[in-house]
């Protein structure tokens, strides 16, 4: 993945390049496809204790505050939009009151899931685009996760961090294979969402970009405002 120096390089912050932001968001089809919230998130967190969901909330606020989005309490037409579900062993969903009708044919889904050995899955649904043919923006997302081995490497709330921001933007399905969205501040157990995320999250949310595409140009726009975003910091 290339990436460049913004400002010349004078600041050192390192930001990805148009080639890098399109790989983002290119699918393992060949498709680019670019979306984002067109709604303030209104969470639910399903599996937690209360300190793990108290680290959950604040996640994704440090999360969202970083694009400018809103959190809100009741969605106006879905109730709650942002869930996440945690479990230790994928059947243990099945146990979830009416969760085959929040996601239908969820047995045969885990059981790909449990065959794959996968431990996080994400549903996005998304509201009409403009043209009966585009893309429009997210409108809710489902996440769920099953607590391995990979997850007890890291603290609660990098894997928080993390997810969170997986959920904030239609990334490619091979966005984070090679690289994670968050970096764990050794020495004082902290975790922050890596700096060229975050200049990229910015320009994902900025006002004057469209909040659903399918154009592969829409990667240069975003290239440079994350530049922008990294020379004004």
């Amino acid at each position: 993945m290339q990436e460049q120096n913004s400002d010349g390089g004078s600041k050192g912050v390192i930001v990805p390049d148009e080639a890098a932001v399109r790989a983002y968001f290119t699918r393992c089809d060949g498709n680019f496809r670019f979306a984002r919230w067109g709604r303030p998130l209104a969470p639910a967190f399903f599996g937690f204790e209360e300190e793990g969901e108290r680290i959950w909330r604040e996640a994704l606020r440090a999360s969202v505050a970083i694009g400018g989005l809103e959190v809100a309490k009741v969605d106006r037409e879905l109730g709650v939009n942002f869930m996440v579900f945690s479990c230790g062993a994928w059947s243990e969903l099945l146990e979830v009151p009416a969760m085959d009708r929040l996601i239908p044919d969820i047995a045969r889904l885990l059981r790909v899931l449990e065959a794959s050995g996968a431990n996080q899955y994400r549903i996005f649904g998304f509201a009409p685009g403009e043209r009966s043919d585009a893309p429009g923006p997210i409108r809710i997302c489902i996440t769920l996760l099953r607590r391995d081995e990979v997850f007890e490497m890291m603290s609660e709330r990098a894997w928080a961090l993390g997810q969170v921001v997986q959920g904030l933007l239609l990334w490619s399905d091979h966005a984070f294979t090679a690289e994670s969205a968050v970096a764990e501040i050794e020495g004082v157990g902290r975790a922050v969402v890596t700096p060229r995320l975050q200049h990229l999250l910015r320009a994902a949310y900025a006002p004057e970009l469209p909040s659903a595409s399918d154009d592969p140009a829409h990667a240069a726009a975003l290239a440079a405002l994350a530049a922008r975003s990294a020379a004004s910091s």
